[in-house]
């Protein structure tokens, strides 16, 4: 019988891929469908990907499925035949491929099944969440950042805004998903009457994002297709000015994408301009921050002069 989850310690496994080149392609996908047993959905994936040699992180759900993986170049096609012939929900799934990516994204393969996708905290059962926001594309965008009457909104976490966001956009406060469609209705109520675009990294918070907000009246709502990653590659593609600025934050060890030389940040520590996250070389700690190469140096990577004095506590 095959295992269905990974034996291999961690530490050796990152040992592996960093010894290899890096001829890997890092996809992020998602669908939002009906499954019925997400366990035995999620046992037969597992064993599919293991086969064409696939790392990344996956949620299953009752609502669907949320990814991003990493695969071999020469795997990629046949990854995604089998994907799209997986389950006929997935036939015509959109794939994200990376835009700036060093094929070290991932180094194991995780798959799990959660209650929701997104934690969105939403127990009304009068809600529809087919209900979604018109997808716009790259053209759409552009046209529509140019327009002072449409409002670009941000429903990404704030440290994600906080290193690349495209121009003028607003963000919603809040330290999670939950929190920010507990305030995003009553936030752009002044807006209500004028275009409203939603946009997250791949797309789909904004799904739940803009249904929500027709739920509440508000009917000029629209999404970015894709999302940032899906946006950036169809303008870059097609000659059109980029509009999103600074570096995409992505949930993997590249930990962002560099989409334009502007740096809208501060290291954390000395205030200079800088946005590269890290995480807390204090294992007990792992706070997320920016840091500037500087002091990376003079804090061995650690947020603080107490996390680096606990690196050398026996």
């Amino acid at each position: 019988m095959s295992l269905l989850y990974n034996t291999t310690p961690n530490k050796e496994l990152k040992s592996r891929l960093l010894s290899e080149a890096p001829n890997r392609i890092t996809v992020s996908f998602y669908k939002y469908f009906t499954i019925t047993n997400p366990y035995e959905f999620r046992d037969a994936l597992y064993l599919a990907l293991m086969n064409l040699k696939v790392f990344g992180r996956i949620y299953v759900a009752k609502e669907g499925i949320n990814a991003q993986v990493s695969v071999p170049c020469d795997l990629y096609s046949k990854m995604e035949k089998m994907l799209h012939t997986f389950d006929p929900h997935m036939s015509s799934m959109h794939m994200n491929i990376a835009l700036d990516d060093n094929g070290r994204s991932f180094w194991v393969l995780r798959l799990k099944v959660r209650p929701r996708l997104v934690a969105d905290g939403i127990t009304d059962v009068n809600f529809n969440s087919n209900d979604v926001g018109a997808y716009i594309n790259a053209e759409t965008v552009n046209l529509l950042q140019d327009d002072c009457e449409t409002v670009f909104v941000d429903v990404r976490n704030y440290y994600e805004y906080q290193v690349g966001h495209f121009n003028k956009a607003l963000s919603i406060p809040g330290d999670t998903f939950r929190q920010q469609l507990s305030i995003i209705v009553d936030m752009l109520k002044k807006y209500k009457r004028q275009q409203i675009v939603l946009y997250c990294t791949g797309g789909i918070r904004c799904e739940k994002a803009s249904a929500w907000m027709h739920y509440h009246g508000y009917k000029k709502v629209y999404q970015i297709q894709g999302g940032v990653i899906n946006y950036v590659r169809q303008a870059r593609m097609q000659g059109l000015p980029v509009h999103f600025i600074g570096k995409n934050f992505v949930f993997d060890e590249r930990m962002s994408e560099r989409i334009s030389q502007d740096i809208l940040a501060y290291c954390n520590q000395c205030g200079n301009s800088c946005d590269s996250y890290h995480n807390c070389r204090n294992t007990h700690c792992h706070k997320l921050f920016i840091q500037c190469p500087k002091c990376a140096y003079q804090f061995n990577y650690c947020c603080s002069i107490f996390c680096m004095q606990q690196l050398f506590v026996s």
